[in-house]
């Protein structure tokens, strides 16, 4: 009789897999702009009922707590600066420092050289962090107070309530099936039973530590925000200043092209004077003389032979 119960469940178990593996097949896949893709879990049983589901309220799966941000969707805001500062390294560490004060931290920096259109070097910075979503605006408003200019300012965000959705179902049915594994082994007597519930369980368990990775992952991305800041220094981007007048927009332009052209002429004066005019005179002060020299002595033999017929 224990044979046949354990026959059953045994049956039981592979049907169950099949029609979780013909469902996984189902299941669509999504990814993040971050090219984050959640695998599709492997088959696994399914033999108890499942209750039916709401999509629109998305319960809270074991050990995790609910969503960051609102129950009904779940959004990654990032932002990114481009702003200039008289020290780099000291407005890197002024953010640093902000971002611990609002309860973030830095995901990295570096601080590097930038060499200039006139060949000289200048510091530059960059540097990402992370800070409560809630506190995003007021972040970048602070950075902003502290540069001199403010060159770009871009936020994003990116929904995915679906993608987080789909984790959390596939994750309830995962483990629920790890549930129904779990009581076969301890029912089950007979040594074959065990060992195929045992190896569906060790997939299973590794199945559900992936999904509890990804689902904490869209988590924290959407309850910190990132923000990329680029820090330039000052006196790499200095106006044109001309009798304590600094031109703009077209002006600026404008004057800059003419710098820019002058400089080109003084320029090809300078190769002029310096490597073109002594090839010149090396070569051409000779050769000059040799001229001279051929056309005086052609015009003296031409001028001979009529003074010898005078002479006649």
């Amino acid at each position: 009789m224990k044979k046949k119960v354990s026959a059953f469940m045994t049956a039981a178990l592979l049907l169950g897999i099949l029609l979780s593996a013909c469902a996984a097949k189902l299941t669509p896949t999504f990814s993040d702009d971050r090219g984050f893709a959640p695998e599709a879990p492997m088959p696994g049983p399914a033999l108890a009922e499942q209750s039916a589901m709401d999509m629109d309220a998305v319960g809270s799966s074991a050990n995790l707590g609910a969503p960051p941000t609102s129950p009904d969707r779940l959004v990654i805001r990032n932002a990114s600066l481009s702003i200039v500062v008289d020290e780099p390294s000291e407005s890197m560490k002024a953010i640093s420092a902000l971002a611990e004060s609002f309860g973030g931290f830095v995901v990295d920096s570096y601080l590097f050289q930038r060499t200039m259109s006139n060949g000289l070097s200048a510091p530059s910075a960059n540097i990402t962090i992370r800070v409560p979503a809630e506190r995003l605006l007021e972040a970048l408003e602070r950075i902003e107070q502290d540069a001199r200019i403010v060159l770009t300012r871009n936020e994003s965000g990116q929904d995915v309530t679906a993608q987080y959705t789909d984790l959390q179902s596939r994750l309830r049915n995962l483990q629920e099936a790890e549930v129904l594994l779990r009581q076969i082994m301890r029912d089950a007597e007979d040594t074959e039973d065990v060992l195929v519930a045992f190896h569906q369980l060790n997939s299973i368990t590794e199945q559900i530590e992936v999904l509890k990775g990804q689902i904490k992952y869209y988590e924290e991305s959407a309850a910190l925000s990132a923000i990329s800041v680029e820090l330039i220094a000052s006196q790499s981007v200095q106006p044109i200043t001309i009798g304590g007048w600094e031109p703009v927009g077209v002006a600026k332009d404008a004057i800059q092209a003419l710098v820019d052209a002058l400089q080109g002429i003084v320029d090809a004066l300078i190769w002029i004077v310096l490597y073109v005019l002594p090839i010149l005179l090396v070569i051409g002060v000779p050769l000059w003389l040799l001229l001279r020299w051929l056309r005086r002595r052609n015009s003296s033999i031409a001028i001979r032979p009529r003074t010898k017929k005078r002479s006649k």
